[in-house]
């Protein structure tokens, strides 16, 4: 299916693609949080344990810094390089992979990605501007992925792993809202809760594409748009089309049929997607289909890597 030099840097690539992903998705969680503070009558006290748990970290958290309070959480998120999912640890991550393919991608993606890993190494400055820059750097960086490089296969497996990084932080999102986010059922319908919904369509960039689709706050609409909406670039259908897009174009198999692992389990779940009405989704729990869909793209990123990846010579 690929050569091994290919394989090698299809991994590289695409994780690139996924840890600046991560580090945009973690530095916009931060960053809408902040903005959350001021307009919560609870103040700080139990809005920042939700974003530990939407990185699926909570547990290592909780041995190394107990408390979730804003210190806390954004040491840990942003600067502890011991977490592998911090902004820090994602963007060396993403910088050591791009310099293992210069030959590969365009000079300015390199310059920006160095760019930006040597941001991070400055004298932190004010929250709200820091997460703004990191998110800045990391659109640029998409940009000019999609307008210097060649659209030939290591750029289909760029867009891949940034499509399946998206999708699955927008179900883990969801997935902490319906979950842990609202304290107490005394809440929902109130505009404490509107605000909590907001905050959450503000953490994906979908609230006012959200509001000129639907209008108004209302809780099913938003898991309807962020789960099977098919043009916002962040709800989980969308993300999963494109990915299945990329991958035919990779393998060569025409639609509708796959020659692999990865390309049946992705188009299995796309149709899956396809025809699921919001409806049965509310009736059967939102949380048991979010984790039942979680673990299904951790099985299309298992098969990826065993379809592609695992035949290189070092691995």
């Amino acid at each position: 299916m690929t050569q091994p030099l290919l394989s090698r840097v299809a991994e590289s690539v695409y994780w690139m693609s996924r840890y600046i992903e991560r580090a945009e998705n973690v530095a916009r969680f931060i960053s809408v949080n902040l903005m959350l503070m001021l307009d919560l009558p609870s103040g700080d006290a139990n809005q920042w344990q939700p974003i530990i748990d939407t990185t699926g970290d909570a547990a290592t958290f909780a041995e190394r810094y107990g408390t979730a309070n804003r210190e806390n959480v954004i040491e840990f998120l942003a600067a502890d390089p011991s977490n592998l999912n911090s902004i820090h640890s994602c963007v060396r991550a993403a910088r050591e992979n791009a310099r293992s393919v210069r030959e590969t991608i365009s000079s300015e993606m390199w310059e920006q990605v160095n760019s930006l890993y040597l941001m991070l190494q400055e004298p932190r400055r004010e929250a709200l501007t820091f997460f703004h820059q990191v998110r800045m750097a990391c659109h640029l960086f998409q940009g000019l992925t999609d307008s210097t490089m060649s659209h030939n296969e290591p750029w289909h497996f760029i867009r891949l792993g940034q499509a399946l990084e998206r999708a699955d932080k927008s179900s883990r999102l969801l997935d902490v809202k319906y979950f842990i986010l609202l304290p107490s059922v005394e809440d929902v319908g109130t505009p404490y809760d509107d605000v909590q919904w907001s905050a959450v369509l503000k953490s994906v960039s979908g609230f006012e594409m959200y509001r000129k689709r639907h209008g108004r706050i209302d809780p099913r609409r938003i898991v309807e748009f962020l789960v099977l909406d098919n043009d916002f670039p962040r709800a989980v259908r969308y993300c999963l089309g494109r990915a299945d897009r990329n991958l035919h174009v990779i393998t060569g198999s025409p639609a509708g049929e796959f020659a692999c692992g990865a390309e049946q389990r992705l188009g299995l779940l796309r149709s899956e997607l396809d025809y699921a009405p919001v409806d049965s989704i509310f009736s059967g729990g939102l949380h048991e289909f979010l984790d039942a869909l979680q673990l299904k793209m951790n099985k299309i990123d298992e098969c990826i890597s065993g379809d592609f990846f695992a035949r290189t010579e070092n691995k």
